[in-house]
């Protein structure tokens, strides 16, 4: 008896082991750690839930809601160049019809126009221009300084004086990106990967007087299919100074829809094929309509609204130390990775994303690190405290003596929401070396002032700022000197007053 229990326990015992641990198949081979999930998996999702690896229905929900999710708002960042551009060709396209207008801030911008941080010192021509048929000139005018850009921001090419022309005029021709016809002798010849093509170019004063410039881009600028060379049709020029009209893209789930019209005018070539993925992900697709269902509209207004977020966050609160000028200073560059915002080979996110939610026109010329020529630029989000700034205070900023510019600088103030200038009882929310007014301290510095009220006798030194409401300035040097790159000058920060 005693040797019969003896074998059921040993029977018992051996059962209970192979329950424990199954005996392996004859291929059996061990399953290093890391690779098999568990049933159960706490994430940031909640509890997921799978059978031997494999996920069940509430779980698959889940995390394809996430995905879906992560999808939409990297498209709604994805977006943010060319719904941009779709913006600033539509308030163009208000003044007249595409290749047949020329939209002139002939007396400098002011504030009235929503436009993307535009710069008060010059007066400007924009163009909003299409290859859809076929190849198109662009006369350009002598004595001017510009660019074209693609349906992305990207750049295709300088005029005028950084232009092949040099500054002596000359006729460029813009190529469609499926063009495979002949091109003719006598074009500066430029390539694009989209069909829509945005152009714009300063002219400058001639002894204080703007007028000159602009009579001559009217004498001589002209826009005219290639098949039209011969007979060139008149262009309509229209003086927008003064005038209300806005260019500044929507941030709600308006984006989406715009990218997907977007999608319909432009080639699949012009943009990548992972980019192009993340749109196909949430219904956006080239040749198809655009019909997201309740759990999708769901998941894209709340990609919107994180979206906007975040591309306020990355613009007003960069954390990226490389983007600053000067350790634990306001002064930050918008320009991270140069023009294409990449750093050996690697785009710098952050500053790509924040610079087309800021600004507007890429090119290589706006970052250019010439003694004596081009622009600069510094933007500065927050005062010497890191706080953001608010209308209801004053603020001293403090420039040292001997700016180092050959030509001019300017600080002009925008307004955190449209990022357009500043609206304010001043026309020009502006102070520079060409500001009326504008005093010196005895060593030479000078002391500029943003607040609701002017400082006593201080009129000329200061920018008017809404009380309640945010704003950002923009530090332009125009032929800026070598001090300024080799940062023995540099801005002081922004002290509150009060």
């Amino acid at each position: 008896m005693k040797r019969i229990l003896s074998i059921s326990l040993l029977l018992a015992a051996g059962f209970a082991f192979a329950q424990q641990k199954p005996q392996p198949y004859r291929m059996t081979t061990p399953v290093p750690p890391g690779i098999a999930t568990p049933d159960k998996v706490t994430t940031s999702l909640g509890t997921l839930s799978f059978h031997d690896g494999v996920p069940d229905d509430a779980t698959a929900r889940k995390v394809y809601d996430n995905l879906d999710a992560q999808r939409a708002l990297q498209a709604y960042l994805d977006a943010l160049p060319a719904v941009s551009m779709m913006a600033m060709v539509r308030g163009l396209d208000q003044f007249g019809a595409v290749n047949r207008t020329a939209v002139m801030h002939e007396a400098r911008m002011d504030s009235k126009s929503l436009f993307l941080t535009a710069n008060t010192n010059t007066t400007y021509t924009w163009m909003h221009l299409s290859t859809k048929n076929g190849p198109l000139v662009v006369e350009v005018p002598p004595k001017v300084l510009g660019l074209f850009d693609d349906s992305w921001f990207r750049w295709v090419g300088d005029i005028g004086i950084l232009g092949a022309d040099k500054g002596a005029g000359g006729k460029y021709l813009l190529l469609p990106p499926d063009w495979k016809g002949e091109i003719p002798e006598g074009y500066h010849v430029l390539h694009s990967r989209t069909y829509t093509v945005w152009g714009g170019f300063r002219t400058f004063p001639v002894n204080g007087d703007y007028k000159p410039g602009i009579d001559l881009v009217e004498k001589t600028m002209r826009i005219y299919p290639l098949t039209d060379a011969g007979n060139p049709p008149a262009l309509h020029f229209e003086h927008v100074s003064g005038k209300y009209f806005n260019t500044i893209a929507p941030g709600d789930t308006q984006v989406f829809s715009m990218i997907h019209q977007f999608l319909q005018e432009e080639p699949n070539s012009a943009i990548d094929a992972v980019t192009l993925g993340n749109l196909a992900a949430i219904g956006i697709v080239k040749g198809k309509p655009f019909a997201p269902d309740a759990r999708m509209k769901k998941i894209l207004a709340d990609a919107a609204k994180i979206g906007d977020a975040t591309v306020r966050a990355m613009t007003y609160r960069q954390r990226n130390p490389d983007a600053y000028f000067y350790p634990g200073s306001a002064w930050r560059t918008g320009f991270l990775g140069g023009y294409l915002f990449e750093n050996n080979g690697v785009r710098e996110l952050d500053s790509y994303y924040s610079f087309f939610f800021y600004a507007t026109g890429v090119t290589p010329a706006m970052e250019m690190k010439v003694i004596g020529k081009g622009s600069q630029y510094a933007a500065a989000f927050v005062d010497s405290k890191g706080r953001g700034f608010d209308g209801s205070h004053t603020y001293k900023l403090h420039l040292p003596a001997n700016i180092p510019v050959k030509d001019f600088w300017s600080l002009i103030a925008y307004d955190t929401q449209t990022r357009s200038m500043l609206q304010t009882d001043q026309q020009y929310p502006q102070v520079g070396s060409q500001s009326p007014g504008l005093k010196m301290n005895t060593d030479g510095s000078i002391d500029v002032y943003f607040g609701p009220k002017a400082p006593a006798g201080r009129d000329g030194n200061w920018v008017q700022t809404v009380p309640g409401k945010g704003w950002s300035v923009l530090l332009r040097l125009y032929g800026a000197l070598e001090p300024w790159f080799d940062k023995t000058w540099r801005p002081g920060e922004f002290e509150r007053m009060d």
